[in-house]
């Protein structure tokens, strides 16, 4: 029988579920029940989270937790990070605590255009296009002025607008290429409804819009973030040889795209957990990140590290389009602690806030990959997991935890470990 349904948006929550059960787990009481024990037991707090999106049946829960003991540009900072991998916060912890002794991190935004386009066709004659667009620069300005009123009063708003030629590479293919300020929104409706305007003021029987879209590659919306001490700073029996290595293993990833992908990740690790902490759009910063990390040709590292004149200096270059007004930052209430927990940041603090947080998880992963491997802190925080995989109480944790404190921690080994106390 057809499981092909119509009308399942209207349905009620309950009618979806139920439906959902019989038609997928066999009617099984037990999946209801787990569906149901992530509900939030205040319904105003559960209709809010039903409203974000379609066809809501539960909720999704993510731990939330929080690293402290930062401090950037002078300024101490609790962040707040929203995360499933083990050790992703402990680690921004400890890194963050080894700088705050060093002088902590500085930061600085060095640009913050957005960029949005209007995709279209014409095959006509290039010179009459120009001399059109030219003609009608002030009227696709005018169009946007309900819209970029209330943006500009708060300092943003539409930068320039320029006619861009790209019959090179697809035929009788335009852009209308917009460069935004949107100062502390993230902005993509109002780009959006922005390039929209524009469109229809644009548009004649030689034109054919294809579409009016922002873009989430925003190599002018960037932030960079360092931090330096004296080699023999850096700890440890041979801080001269770890800072060595150090500089290495970001070189290696600078040439070679199979590590720099998995370095970038480490970094996004931090990142995004901030991201999804203060309601932001994750899947568009990992987007323009990896962009940007592509950006000569060949994929490289995000971070940059030198020695010189007995000074180690580690840094990032990354864009990140952020809002620290409108969305989730404005509707979702642990956003909006996440927000007031960070002192209520402008979008350009915020910037500096999680490119310190990306940069702080990639020291943490090279210092471990350089020096006893990736493995042994990890592994650490995940037994926990294993664990409770396992069923283990509460005896038996502490028993193991105990037993593998300084031994080195491997999934078969834990097995062995609780079979034999099981036994």
């Amino acid at each position: 029988m057809s499981k092909i349904i119509s009308g399942f948006s209207k349905l009620t929550k309950e009618e979806k579920i139920k439906w959902l059960a019989a038609n997928y787990f066999n009617n099984q009481p037990e999946i209801i029940n787990t569906i149901k024990q992530y509900w939030n037991v205040d319904e105003k707090l559960q209709q809010l989270h039903d409203d974000f999106i379609e066809n809501t049946i539960s909720n999704f829960y993510m731990p939330y937790g929080v690293a402290p003991n930062f401090i950037i540009n002078g300024k101490e900072y609790v962040i707040p990070m929203v995360v499933e991998e083990s050790s992703v916060v402990a680690a921004a912890s400890l890194v963050a605590k080894f700088w705050s002794s060093r002088g902590g991190f500085k930061a600085e935004v060095i640009s913050t255009q957005k960029i949005g386009q209007v995709h279209f066709m014409y095959e006509g004659d290039k010179t009459e296009l120009t001399q059109y667009f030219e003609s009608k620069k002030n009227d696709l300005l005018s169009a946007t002025t309900s819209i970029t009123r209330n943006m500009e009063k708060r300092g943003g708003g539409i930068l320039d607008v320029e006619l861009v030629d790209k019959t090179d590479k697809l035929a009788n293919y335009y852009q209308l290429h917009v460069t935004f300020e949107t100062v502390d929104s993230m902005g993509a409706n109002f780009i959006n409804s922005c390039l929209e305007a524009m469109a229809k003021e644009f548009r004649n029987d030689e034109i054919e819009v294809v579409m009016s879209i922002l873009s989430n590659y925003v190599p002018e919306c960037l932030v960079r973030a360092e931090v330096s001490c004296k080699v023999e700073e850096m700890g440890g029996e041979y801080p001269q040889k770890f800072a060595k290595k150090f500089c290495q293993a970001i070189q290696i990833a600078e040439i070679e795209p199979y590590r720099a992908v998995t370095h970038n990740k480490g970094i996004m690790n931090g990142i995004d957990a901030v991201v999804l902490a203060t309601g932001n759009d994750f899947r568009a910063i990992e987007a323009g990140v990896h962009a940007y990390a592509a950006k000569s040709g060949t994929y490289k590292s995000l971070t940059h590290c030198e020695v010189k004149d007995g000074i180690f200096r580690f840094w990032i270059e990354i864009p990140l389009a952020l809002g620290t007004v409108g969305g989730l930052t404005s509707l979702h209430p642990m956003a909006k602690l996440s927000l007031d927990m960070l002192q209520k940041p402008s979008a350009r603090e915020l910037m500096m806030i999680m490119a310190t947080a990306g940069l702080a998880q990639n020291f943490a992963a090279l210092r471990a990959l350089t020096t006893k491997g990736i493995q042994h802190g990890h592994m650490k925080m995940h037994l926990m997991n294993i664990l409770n995989q396992l069923g283990a109480n509460e005896s038996e944790k502490k028993e193991i935890a105990t037993y593998f404190d300084g031994k080195t921690v491997s999934h078969s080994a834990v097995v062995e470990k609780y079979n034999k106390i099981k036994k």
